[in-house]
């Protein structure tokens, strides 16, 4: 039989009461330091008066720097009893530090075993950041709350046995003072964990987005993606914005507090002195309001206000993520978008004319005024030693990489204009680095087609890229898909499969194939070549330049185009690569059997 979960606050409260309660004897030593801390409050007014009425105004001033010195002893033995504080506060802390790793590190394996994916970002971010912040502000709000509370008990009791007639004026608005900053918390709260959700939200979006960049650029979502990371700026802009204006409320209660009862004695001074009260006891009653209650107050506000509701918050964070989540959370997928329909008309013309890219204002061109027509129906391979531009030139068409001199057009429109929607699904890339999500299979596959497409069309796609025994072995279309769990080589078919059903007519090959066997590979470039629309290939093996109707032969500043009986007439860089592939693929074949 299940359980149900804990509400929220209860888990808060449950980790901080249960870290006290097995404290308690380190707490009361902190209570007993506390009051010795608090000495120079309560002996502060006394010492005053007497300086005032038995010393000065007495005309022994003798006698009043011998108060004063008392006072200033009394600081020493206060700080005597800081130090002991800040000693019995460490053995409270850092045990408490250790235990909040361990849920940290529950949460984290939590959300890993839910989401499967390898590594939780937000989790990383609890251990590193948040676990601190709950340390040092649990640290500060025992600190403060305690101090306060003898503090202003010392205060108080010095007032009443020096100036019982002035506690009126000093009552009443400081515990109007305190209602009103207690009645703003919970508001405060809420904004509180608003905005570190926001701060979550954003850093969660970031990571997600990073994987998939290139994929992001060239299925020409950005747009998309802009609008979704702008709401969760937006968002944690306004959280923020919100929280501030918390702070006029902190103000206010802290002037009623705190202000209200210096004002309130000094008007009220004729009252007193005509009952009997002397300079020295009202300059008294001022001191343990001006350096008792009015720090003590201003520090309480200012740590439980901001502090004190950080650890809550930030505590409440680090509780929901060591529960196992039933699901994984919304804000780790983004909205998928889907392309609009869009035929596949056979006759598609692309055109590079004088194209040229460097990495760099100063750095020398990788293409250099290159021209390229390739047709609606054209099988292309692009070869060339390591490094001379192949991958780069599968970007640029891709409109991944934007060239400093030249045009490309498809159908005579310029690259710049391909984000328009009915242009934006013309090309699709696929790189060596497949991208797979996690997700049920089918919706890896149709992830670029307007609508669900059938069992039987899967089917086909599938058969025609050889992908039947992996989908079995997957489970299914409908089976969950766990990225980590697959190899490159599957991957990269799934990722074929996935461009092959999509309504692009011109398909990119960057080393695409490159985890697959070679006759995976000669499967795969075929079903393309079969289906509507133009190939283009980075070849990395003779048989996929030997497969293509054309063969470009990047040379540095050079290119040359043609078959393959061609350019073993006129190229002799081609030669030499044909030869370097011929010799692998003879040293492959010996290594195997």
């Amino acid at each position: 039989m299940s359980h149900p979960r804990p509400r929220r606050p209860a888990r808060h409260w449950q980790v901080l009461l249960t870290a006290l309660r097995q404290r308690r004897g380190m707490l009361l030593r902190l209570a007993g330091w506390s009051l010795v801390e608090a000495a120079p409050v309560f002996l502060s007014g006394r010492l005053v008066a007497a300086a005032i009425d038995e010393g000065f105004l007495a005309g022994r001033p003798a006698a009043g720097f011998g108060s004063l010195a008392m006072m200033a002893l009394s600081v020493l033995v206060g700080a005597v009893g800081t130090r002991q504080v800040f000693l019995r506060l460490a053995a409270i802390i850092e045990p408490f530090r250790d235990e909040l790793v361990d849920l940290v590190v529950t949460g984290v394996l939590h959300r890993s075993t839910a989401t499967g994916q390898p590594s939780d970002i937000a989790g990383v971010a609890r251990l590193t950041h948040q676990v601190e912040i709950v340390r040092e502000s649990f640290a500060s709000v025992i600190m403060v709350a305690q101090g306060f509370l003898v503090t202003t008990a010392s205060a108080l009791l010095g007032l009443v046995t020096l100036a019982p007639l002035a506690l009126p004026f000093v009552l009443p608005p400081l515990l109007v003072g305190l209602v009103l900053f207690v009645s703003s918390l919970r508001a405060t709260a809420a904004r509180q964990r608003t905005t570190i959700l926001a701060n979550e939200r954003i850093a969660e979006t970031v990571s997600t987005l990073a994987g998939g960049l290139r994929d992001i650029i060239a299925c020409c979502a950005e747009d998309q993606i802009r609008t979704t990371v702008a709401h969760s700026i937006d968002a944690q802009e306004s959280a923020g914005t919100e929280l501030a204006r918390m702070t006029a409320v902190r103000t206010t209660a802290l002037g009623i507090g705190a202000w209200v009862p210096l004002l309130l004695i000094l008007l009220g001074t004729p009252w007193l002195v005509g009952h009997g009260a002397t300079t020295g006891t009202v300059l008294g009653a001022l001191t343990y309001v001006s350096l008792g209650l009015q720090p003590a107050l201003q520090t309480l506000i200012r740590t439980i206000g901001g502090t004190g509701l950080q650890l809550m918050v930030t505590l409440g964070r680090i509780t929901e993520a060591a529960q196992p989540p039933a699901t994984a959370p919304p804000e780790s997928r983004l909205p998928e978008q889907r392309p609009r329909p869009t035929s596949r008309p056979s006759d598609h013309t692309l055109e590079l004319r004088n194209v040229t890219f460097s990495y760099g204002r100063h750095a020398e061109p990788i293409i250099r005024d290159l021209d390229l027509l390739l047709a609606g129906d054209d099988h292309l391979a692009v070869v060339g030693p390591s490094g001379v531009g192949k991958s780069t030139l599968a970007q640029i068409i891709a409109g991944l990489l934007q060239p400093q001199a030249g045009q490309i057009l498809l159908d005579g429109v310029p690259l710049r204009d391909w984000k328009a929607p009915h242009l934006a699904q013309r090309r699709v890339l696929i790189p060596q680095e497949a991208y797979v999500f996690t997700g049920t299979v089918a919706e890896n596959l149709d992830y670029y087609l307007p609508c669900r497409p059938t069992p039987p069309q899967l089917d086909e796609a599938a058969n025609a890229l050889g992908a039947q025994l992996l989908i079995e072995h997957l489970g299914g279309y409908q089976a969950d898909l766990r990225p980590a769990d697959l190899s490159a080589g599957e991957r990269q078919l799934l990722t074929l499969i996935r461009a092959y059903l999509s309504p692009a007519h011109l398909v990119i090959l960057d080393e695409a194939t490159c985890h697959l066997d070679p006759a995976a590979e000669a499967q795969a470039e075929l079903a393309f070549t079969k289906r509507p629309g133009a190939l283009l290939v980075i070849a990395h093996r003779t048989s996929s330049a030997l497969r293509a109707r054309r063969i470009l032969v990047l040379d540095g500043d050079h290119a040359h185009l043609g078959s393959h009986q061609e350019l073993l007439t006129h190229s002799p860089l081609y030669r030499d690569l044909v030869g370097h592939w011929q010799t692998t693929d003879l040293q492959n074949l010996a290594s195997t059997v």
